[in-house]
């Protein structure tokens, strides 16, 4: 899948187009919207690329999904530089599409520091990923039932330590894990790196708001959609290397979830936080 993996490089490759002002494609799919990590991932991209220190690296995000995006054309990135400060550099980022604010995103750049590191330990006693099927040979059995979605490139190899999302429709669940990585290679450079995992964060987390209900995002009359995402990014990583999704269920109520996730490399390491508000609107 390095063919896949190299398409999202290339759409994450963003075109300058003015000083600040960068213009993203969407991929050739047949989607009613944008998926929501491409517009957050691209976001990134526009916001590092006015960051003139490569040794100030992304440390937080936090992002609106304001409207649906437009697969058909391209999307705008507007990037504000708020603040260039000794230690930490800010940029404000918003997504255009039609005169319309589809997105805007807020992240903030820090020169690295030495300092004291405590984190959260990682869940043990789960199944190597590599021991897991991939999403297609989990998901066969359902292939007519997804019809061409099934068959769509992937460039994120992700697999469910548990049950797939339809099997487990009626089984109660408080939250879910799955392992990820970008499905081949990529070059050594950080800000990729965390451009991918933005892109692959927002896979399965919302889903994991309706799991305490037994539904998944085939379930009927579920009507699922991101409103607002924030990342923290802790420790290095990299994307093409197994990472760990824990994600867990903290509230769903008034036809909204929020899920968070904790994402680690295999070591153990707790490379970064994930949280996640979405539309959870049921039999509507």
């Amino acid at each position: 899948m390095q063919e896949a993996l190299d398409d999202l490089v290339k759409l994450l490759d963003l075109e300058a187009i003015e000083v600040n002002i960068f213009r993203g494609r969407s991929p050739d799919e047949n989607r009613q919207r944008v998926f929501g990590g491409q517009v957050a991932g691209q976001a990134l991209v526009a916001a590092a690329r006015t960051v003139d220190d490569p040794g100030r690296m992304v440390h937080s995000l936090h992002a609106y999904f304001l409207r649906p995006g437009d697969p058909n054309v391209p999307i705008l990135y507007e990037v504000d530089r708020i603040r260039d400060g000794k230690s930490f550099t800010t940029r404000r980022v918003v997504a255009i599409q039609h005169g319309k604010v589809i997105f805007n995103l807020q992240a903030s750049f820090h020169v690295a520091e030495d300092g004291p590191d405590h984190q959260i330990q990682m869940p043990g006693g789960l199944a190597h990923p590599d021991t897991l099927p991939d999403f297609k040979t989990r998901m066969e059995p359902y292939k007519v039932q997804m019809g061409s979605w099934y068959d769509v490139p992937r460039p994120i190899d992700l697999r469910y330590v548990n049950d797939d999302p339809i099997s487990r429709r009626g089984k109660a669940a408080q939250g879910q894990q799955v392992w990820l990585r970008a499905d081949g290679e990529l070059p050594m450079d950080p800000t990729l790196h965390a451009c991918i995992v933005t892109y692959a964060s927002d896979m399965t987390l919302l889903d994991t708001t309706v799991l305490p209900f037994g539904l998944s995002w085939d379930s009927p009359g579920l009507q699922m959609a991101s409103l607002d995402h924030a990342m923290w990014f802790h420790r290095p990583f990299r994307a093409d290397e197994w990472l760990l999704y824990d994600q867990s269920a903290i509230s769903t109520t008034g036809a909204r979830g929020l899920a968070g996730g904790a994402i680690y490399r295999q070591d153990g390491t707790l490379a970064v936080t994930v949280v996640q508000e979405g539309l959870a609107r049921v039999g509507q």
